[in-house]
C-alpha cells in the first residue's frame, strides 16, 4: 500500500476479571453471567425461542480467537490468519479483543445448562476467525474480507478503526461482500469526533455506535451522517485471553452485539438479502423519548439503539433489497457476478441476430417514450397540489428507515411497547465500576 495506516481495535478493557475455572466458587461464576445486562435488557430469554442464529457464520476480523475458551469450544471454525498463514482459532500471546467480540456474537456459557461464563446473543451461530495485525502500519482488510466472504460468512463483524484512507482495494472488498450477500457490520470509533471512521464510513458498511443503559450514546462514540445502529457498549463483559473475562467499554463491543442480532435474522429469515436484514434492524430501532419524531438517520443515534426481539417478531414489509444501505455502483451490482459470468453474457450477446436487436432497441424506445410522458403527468399533477407537507422523517414525511415518522408519516405496523432497555440492568446492590476517563486503545 502506499500510505501509512493503522488499524486499531476499538474496545478496551476497563477491568480484567480474575475468575479462574475450576478455582472459583460457583456464585462467582454465575456473577459474569449477571453482569451481562444486554442479554436482561434485550429479553434474550424470550428471543432464543425464536431464533438463536442456528446455521448462520459470522466473520471475526480481528485477532485471532480462542476456539478453547469454555464459554466457545465447539463455536469457532479455523478460519485464517492473515499474520502468520496458520489458523486463527488459537491466539498468540495476549491479545484477547477477538476473543471478546466473538464471545459476545456466539458465545454458549459452561457449566450445568450453559449457565455460567458469558452468552451471547446468537448462542448457536457459529464463528469464523479471520486473523488480522490491528497494530500493522501497512495493513489492509481487502483479503480478509474476501476470505470471509468465499468461506461461507452471511455476517462479517470489523470492531476496529482504520486511521487512513479506504484503498480501491478494500472498496472493491466490501463490494465484493455485498455482491454475495454478506453484510458487514464495523464500530464508529470510540474517538468521541465527527471525523469519519472507516471501515465504518465506507458506502455499504452498517455503521454502529456505542449506547449506555440510559438510552444515551456514549460519549466516546464517534458520530456523524453515516451512523445506523446503536447497541449496548458499556460495563460489556465477554470472554479474554490472558484472564478468562473482561469488562470493557466501547463501539466494538456495540458492532458485536449488532452482529449478534444479524445473525438472529438471518437464521429465521434465510431469504431475506442482507440489505433486508439491515432494513429489519432500522425499521424496528428505538429511539429515547426526546429524539422522537426527530429526522432519522440522527448523526449521533443513526434510526436508533436495536431491538432484536421487534426485529424477530414485528411485521416488517420486505423492502428492497439493498434496504437502508446505498445502492451498488452500476458494474457492480449484486447478481452480477464474476468477470467471467460477464465474459460469457457478452459472448452470448454477441450472437444474437440482427433482428433480435433491432426488436429489442425498438422495445426499450417505446418504453422511454411511456414513461417520459408518466413522469410529464405527474410533474403537471405536483405543480396544482403542491409538494406534500414536511420532509423525509418530518409532518407527512416518510421517516427513514426504522424512523416512527412524523404526524402522517410511516409507521411499522405493530404496538409501541415499552422500551426494553428501561429494564433493570442488575439485581439491587451491583453497581458497575466506572468508565475510563479516556477512550482506550485496544
Amino acid at each position: 500500500m502506499s500510505f501509512t495506516r493503522t488499524l486499531r481495535a476499538v474496545g478496551g478493557a476497563v477491568v480484567a476479571g480474575a475468575l479462574l475455572f475450576g478455582t472459583a466458587p460457583v456464585a462467582s461464576a454465575d456473577q459474569i453471567r449477571h453482569e451481562q445486562w444486554p442479554l436482561r435488557s434485550f429479553g434474550a430469554d424470550d428471543i432464543w425461542k425464536v431464533s438463536t442464529g442456528m446455521g448462520v457464520t459470522v466473520a471475526v476480523i480481528d485477532d485471532p480467537v480462542d476456539g478453547s475458551h469454555p464459554d466457545l469450544k465447539g463455536s469457532v471454525l479455523p478460519g485464517k490468519s492473515f499474520i502468520d498463514g496458520g489458523t486463527a482459532d488459537s491466539p498468540d500471546g495476549k491479545y484477547e479483543h477477538g476473543t471478546a467480540m466473538a464471545s459476545l456474537i456466539a458465545g454458549h456459557g459452561h457449566g450445568p445448562g450453559g449457565s455460567d461464563g458469558v452468552k451471547g446473543l446468537a448462542p448457536d451461530s457459529k464463528i469464523l476467525p479471520v486473523g488480522i495485525d490491528l497494530g500493522d502500519k501497512e495493513g489492509s482488510y481487502a483479503e480478509p474480507l474476501r476470505y470471509a466472504v468465499d468461506h461461507g460468512a452471511k455476517i462479517v463483524n470489523m470492531s476496529f478503526e482504520d486511521f487512513g484512507d479506504t484503498s480501491p482495494a478494500e472498496k472493491a472488498a466490501v463490494d465484493y461482500a455485498r455482491k454475495h450477500d454478506v453484510l458487514v457490520v464495523a464500530a464508529s470509533g470510540n474517538s468521541g469526533s465527527s471525523t469519519p471512521r472507516l471501515p465504518s464510513a465506507v458506502p455499504g458498511v452498517l455503521a454502529v455506535g456505542a449506547v449506555d443503559i440510559d438510552l444515551k450514546v456514549w460519549k466516546f462514540s464517534s458520530y456523524g451522517p453515516h451512523i445506523k445502529l446503536l447497541a449496548p457498549g458499556l460495563h460489556i463483559r465477554s470472554a479474554g485471553v490472558e484472564t478468562p473475562y473482561r469488562l470493557a467499554n466501547g463501539t466494538s463491543d456495540s458492532t458485536a452485539y449488532v452482529s449478534a442480532a444479524a445473525a438472529l435474522l438471518r437464521s429465521k429469515f434465510p431469504n431475506l438479502t442482507a440489505g433486508q436484514i439491515a432494513n429489519r434492524l432500522v425499521k424496528t430501532a428505538g429511539l429515547p423519548d426526546d429524539m422522537k419524531g426527530k429526522k432519522l438517520p440522527d448523526p449521533h443515534y443513526g434510526y436508533g439503539f436495536i431491538r432484536p426481539s421487534k426485529a424477530l417478531t414485528a411485521n416488517i414489509p420486505t423492502g428492497s433489497e439493498n434496504g437502508p444501505l446505498p445502492a451498488l455502483s452500476e458494474g457492480s451490482s449484486k447478481g452480477s457476478g464474476s468477470g467471467k459470468d460477464a465474459q460469457q453474457a457478452a459472448d452470448s450477446a454477441k450472437g444474437m441476430s440482427t433482428g433480435v436487436v433491432i426488436g429489442i432497441v425498438g422495445g426499450v424506445v417505446g418504453l422511454l417514450v411511456v414513461v417520459l410522458i408518466v413522469v410529464l403527468m405527474v410533474k403537471k399533477k405536483n405543480g396544482r397540489n403542491g409538494p406534500p407537507p414536511g420532509g423525509p422523517g418530518g409532518p407527512g414525511g416518510y421517516g427513514g428507515y426504522g424512523g416512527p415518522g412524523g404526524p402522517g408519516g410511516f409507521a411499522p405496523p405493530y404496538p409501541s411497547t415499552p422500551n426494553p432497555y428501561q429494564q433493570q440492568p442488575t439485581a439491587p446492590g451491583w453497581h458497575p465500576p466506572a468508565p475510563p476517563m479516556q477512550p482506550p486503545g485496544r
